[in-house]
Order: structure tokens, then C-alpha cells, then sequence
């Protein structure tokens, strides 16, 4: 709660400072701040099909949309 409480309040990154009001959608847990700041940049990196499948709880879903556009053959895009 703490984090969300500086969040709203504009404390933090720029990118939510742009984005108020923040409305929490996953949360996860980490007893260090060092594997909590490792994950939360992690996710960031995600295309948004595969952040919403971690926020759904649609954890099948979350090797298939790992798999890079680069490696994707033409039939796996729907073309």
C-alpha cells in the first residue's frame, strides 16, 4: 500500500507521474526490494497481450506469447 500511496502522489517514475490516478491491477509479493525491482522492469519489457495474461491469472498462455515476432513463422501470426 505504501508504494500505491506514492504512486498517487506523484512520487517515483515520470512515466506514472503522467498517468495519475494509478489503479493497481497484479501485485506480487518479494521479501527483497532488489528481486521486486528485478521483476517489476522484467514485466515492463512484456508486449501488452502478455502483461494482461499475467493479470488474468491466464498463466497457460504465458510461453506461447514469450516466443519473439522475430522467431514467429508465418502460419503461428494468423496469416
Amino acid at each position: 500500500m505504501r508504494r500505491i500511496k506514492q504512486h498517487q502522489s506523484g512520487e517515483g517514475a515520470n512515466f506514472t507521474k503522467k498517468r495519475l490516478p494509478v489503479k493497481l491491477v497484479y501485485l506480487e509479493e518479494h521479501k527483497r526490494i532488489a528481486s521486486a525491482f528485478y521483476r517489476e522492469k522484467s514485466v515492463q519489457k512484456w508486449r501488452r497481450q502478455k502483461k494482461e495474461a499475467l493479470i488474468y491469472g491466464q498463466h497457460q498462455k504465458l510461453p506461447e506469447l514469450s516466443k519473439s515476432y522475430r522467431n514467429l513463422k508465418p502460419q503461428d501470426e494468423g496469416t
